[in-house]
Formats: C-alpha cells, sequence, structure tokens
C-alpha cells in the first residue's frame, strides 16, 4: 500500500497515550535529557511517503470530545524504529530522528499505553504487517474500536446523566460554591498543610480536580509532583488557575480526562480527592475514587480522604412532615374547573414523599443516638457501592412521633501528624452538602425507651445515585383486633437523585451554648463531633 504524502490509510487507532522515556544525543558519547514533559493522549494513522512507511501520531487534547481537532506530535518512520513489547498493554518505543542528516544522530525514547490489551496486540500487528509488506491495512474491527472507548464508568453510567454531571462542574459558578464552603475548603487545607510530611517529595494524585484548589495545596505542602485529573471542561480553568502560582505550577500537571482512562507516567504516594456527595455516596464518585486507588496508587499508599462514616437517627419534625403533605392538598379538589383532580391525590402523595429533604435542621429533632455506617476507602472494592444494606437498631429517647430517618457523614484525612474529620453533623457548622433526611408518609408513634427497628437499603442506577428503600418499626402502643399487640411499620422508596432542596440554615452552635449552660448534663443525646 503506497499512498501520497499526508495521506491516511485504513488503519486508525485511537485509545492510547505517550508518557516520557529518555532522549538520547550519541556523538562519540552520550546524554540524556528529558522527552516530554507529561504524558499525552494520542491516536494513530498509518501512511506513507517517498522515505518511507511510518506511523503519524496526532495529539488529543480533550479525549471526550468526538468534534477536537488533532494536532500533529510525531512522525516515527517504521525503518527507523524499534518497537517492543514489554506489558500486555505497553510499548517502548526508539525512533531515530529522519531529518538528522548532518551533526551527530538523535534517537527518541517514549513509552505508549493503549487502554485495552486487544488494543495494543491489534496495534503492535499492524504495525509488524506494514512495516514488512505494507498490505493495506483493514480499519480496527467495530467491537474493538467501541471497546477501546468503552471504561468502567460508561459501561455503569448513562451518557445523558454523565453529560449533565460533567456540564455542572464544568461551570465555575459551581466550583465557587464548593470553594466558598469554608468548612470543606478549610479542613482539606488544614488537613494537607498541618501532614506537610506527608507530601513532602511524595507524587499526589487529585481525582477529580475541579478547580485544581487541592493540587494547589499539595504543592505548597511540598509535593514532589501533582497530576491533576479532571474530566469536565474545568480542566482548562485549573491550567488557568495553576499557572498563576508559578512557584507551584512547574509541580502540578492537569490531565483533561476520567481517572478509568487516563494513563500516569509514575505511581502515586498520595492520593487527594473531593468525591462525597449528599448521603456520602450520591454522584458515585467514590467508586472512581477507589479505581484511582486501584490504578495508581503504591501499596501502602495514602488516601486523603481514608475513611468515611455515613449516620443515621430517626426524627420527629411535624412542621416539615405537614409541609410535604401538605403539597398533595391541590390534588384534593374535585372541582378544579370542572375537572375532578382527586385521582391522581395518592401518586401525588407518594411522589412528595420519594423525594430525600436536602436541608440542616436542628439536632434537637433526633430522638435516638444514630447507627454508624463505616466505610474504609483504603480496602473497599467498587463493587461495594453497588449496593449498600444497613440494618437499623435505636432505642428512643422520648414519646413522640416518628416522621423518618435523618442521614449525615463524615471522613477522616488520616495524616501521619494530625488526623482530622470533615464533619457534616447538625449543630456543627453547615457545609454545602447540609444534611439529609428520608420522610417516611404513615408516622410512627413511640414511647421513650421503645426500641425502633428497620433497614435502609440503598441500590445504585445509572444516573450516578440511589434508590433508597427504607423501612422503619415500632411495636404498636394499641392491641390489634384480636387484643394481641401489633407492630407499626412505614417503607419508602426515595430517589437520591430527586431531593428536595429545602435549605433552611439553623444557626450552628446557639443552640448548643444555650443547652451546655441551662442543662450540662442531660444534653449528652446532641452529639458533637468536633474532637472525634
Amino acid at each position: 500500500m503506497e499512498a501520497s504524502s499526508g495521506s491516511e490509510t485504513d488503519g486508525d487507532f485511537n485509545g492510547m497515550s505517550i508518557f516520557p522515556l529518555i532522549e538520547t544525543v550519541v556523538d562519540g558519547g552520550s546524554e540524556v535529557l528529558p522527552a516530554f514533559g507529561r504524558p499525552i493522549s494520542v491516536s494513530a494513522v498509518f501512511k506513507s511517503d517517498r522515505q518511507g512507511r511510518f506511523v503519524e501520531f496526532f495529539r488529543i487534547y480533550r479525549p471526550t470530545d468526538k468534534n477536537e481537532k488533532l494536532e500533529p506530535f510525531k512522525r516515527c518512520y517504521l525503518h527507523l524504529s524499534q518497537v517492543v513489547k514489554i506489558g500486555p498493554k505497553l510499548q517502548m518505543w526508539v525512533v531515530e530522528d529522519s531529518d538528522a542528516n548532518e551533526g551527530p544522530s538523535q534517537s527518541m525514547s517514549f513509552g505508549l499505553q493503549c487502554c485495552l490489551q486487544r488494543a495494543s496486540n491489534a496495534f503492535y500487528s499492524a504495525i509488524q504487517e506494514f512495516k514488512n509488506n505494507g498490505t493495506k491495512l483493514e480499519t480496527v474491527a467495530s467491537t474493538d474500536a467501541n471497546t477501546l472507548a468503552k471504561n468502567k464508568f460508561e459501561e455503569k453510567i448513562d451518557p445523558s446523566s454523565a453529560k449533565m454531571y460533567f456540564h455542572y462542574y464544568g461551570q465555575l459558578l459551581h466550583q465557587q460554591n464548593m470553594l466558598q464552603d469554608y468548612v470543606r475548603t478549610g479542613t482539606y487545607y488544614a488537613a494537607v498543610i498541618e501532614n506537610h510530611a506527608d507530601f513532602h517529595g511524595k507524587v499526589v494524585v487529585d481525582v477529580g480536580a475541579g478547580s485544581g484548589i487541592l493540587s494547589l495545596f499539595a504543592a505548597q505542602a511540598s509535593a514532589k509532583h501533582v497530576y491533576a485529573i479532571e474530566a469536565s471542561a474545568m480542566a482548562d480553568n485549573a491550567r488557568l488557575l495553576i499557572a498563576g502560582s508559578p512557584s507551584l505550577s512547574q509541580r502540578i500537571t492537569v490531565i483533561h480526562g476520567k481517572v478509568e482512562e487516563v494513563e500516569l507516567p509514575e505511581k502515586a504516594d498520595i492520593l487527594i480527592s473531593d468525591p462525597m456527595g449528599t448521603l456520602l455516596v450520591n454522584e458515585r464518585m467514590l467508586e472512581s475514587y477507589i479505581i484511582a486507588r486501584d490504578r495508581f496508587l503504591v501499596p501502602n499508599g495514602k488516601m486523603f480522604p481514608s475513611r468515611g462514616r455515613l449516620h443515621m437517627a430517626p426524627f420527629r419534625d411535624e412542621l416539615l412532615y405537614g409541609e410535604i403533605a401538605n403539597k398533595a392538598l391541590f390534588w384534593q379538589q374535585k372541582n378544579y374547573y370542572g375537572v375532578d383532580l382527586t385521582a391522581l391525590r395518592d401518586k401525588a402523595f407518594q411522589g412528595y414523599f420519594s423525594q430525600p429533604v436536602v436541608d440542616a435542621f436542628d439536632p434537637r429533632l433526633l430522638i435516638a443516638q444514630p447507627v454508624i455506617h463505616d466505610i474504609d476507602f483504603v480496602t473497599a472494592k467498587e463493587e461495594d457501592f453497588f449496593e449498600i444494606d444497613v440494618p437499623l437498631q435505636f432505642k428512643s429517647s422520648v414519646s413522640a412521633g416518628v416522621h423518618g430517618l435523618a442521614c449525615w457523614f463524615d471522613v477522616l484525612f488520616d495524616g501521619s501528624a494530625v488526623p482530622r474529620w470533615l464533619t457534616t453533623s447538625p449543630g456543627s457548622p453547615t457545609t454545602h452538602w447540609y444534611q439529609i433526611r428520608c420522610l417516611i408518609s404513615q408516622p410512627l408513634c413511640v414511647l421513650a425507651g421503645q426500641p425502633v427497628t428497620g433497614r435502609l437499603h440503598m441500590i445504585a442506577h445509572s444516573s450516578q445515585s440511589y434508590t433508597v428503600h427504607l423501612t422503619l418499626s415500632a411495636s404498636s402502643m394499641t392491641p390489634d383486633l384480636n387484643g394481641v399487640g401489633g407492630t407499626q411499620t412505614s417503607t419508602v422508596e426515595l430517589d437520591l437523585k430527586e431531593p428536595y432542596y429545602r435549605m433552611t440554615q439553623f444557626p450552628a452552635y446557639a443552640w448548643f451554648q444555650q443547652e451546655q449552660t441551662q442543662q450540662p448534663v442531660s444534653s449528652s443525646l446532641l452529639l458533637r463531633y468536633d474532637s472525634v
């Protein structure tokens, strides 16, 4: 197969990245110089001209954008190249400079990583075939081409959900919302700076880097190098922000892509990330955090955060219950412009109670000590987040109506010098996560000291969230028709993807200071987490 200079053959390979090895100049001796400063995403096309057959590598600046223009990166003539497979998906290339007609001969060495083993095998076979006899290359089979672009993220997440997700986090106004959460940002900063020794001289990977603020914190703590991985368009803004700190930017590389698909030139000593959503697991980024751990972290490397705890406790709130129930009153109208709406009343009532409520509430509304579900990010598997099942068992501290289950979380930055917790607990300073409450449509009536049992069962779905099944039960305070004590049970199914953002701000600390003054002993139920 012969083609004119610059024309393409049918052999077009994508889903690869090039990372630096060394560049050698030979002139009676040798000198070692760096070849590139960072790994880059590339595609490869087979071509030929009068000098011979070659592989043209094209640089891809945004691997997730199908319309992105490719930029020629490196032309490798096969008669001047040595290609060696050194792993299932890894090749080493040594390429002589075809333009070096005079002076010392030059060669460039680089590693080439394919995202899949089958893609690496196909590319290597194509190189040998084209190099040896120049027969026409067939296009990669459609199944392989599709698989090349596939990764764990795309296999389990609906494309429309992913598009909206990355669009949301690609906007500065949403990044500002997180940056202005001073509890969140300040805790991350303190966790990094106070544990300076953990970061000093270490390689750090920032998973879902967003604006790049955590990467800058790691660089301030004297990290050797930080790889900031960001899949949304915010990667461009992160580069701008990081470039504004020249003393730090030389040690930070922003990589635009998903952690499931990008390649790094070296392993990380530390992962840092903000992978938490409402109810800790919403948005399913914790799974990507675990995948990044398995792909990039050295054995016994550190994770910031390294542990998460989900807290759950029953609550009473007649005002909130009435607010939600009253929304369905609209559908009780029998003569709405001559139309009877009551046929949809029950469905509307069920729909309003299927929305988790996101707000900040008074912790005195809790009627029992919380149940805690602990997740160790260092040992957890990705599959552990597909389905989360938590048995619930409480003892009511007061006689009250139970209107649902309140949830919040905290995470641990287990630094060598200063372990630090970030909490979203009620009564603590409010974060942008707030707290979340799951209402039950049929409240339970309980006495002080009475057990309340149940189950919180969460099932992940492709819209990057969870379907939540909640059951709460308590023995009935009145006998049934047979004179035997019965059981009150209330169940509800909620979609964590569709919350009701109530966003009330309960003033932190004011109630606690008052309780400390008036009732220093009896306020033991009102939990504090500042000293955890």
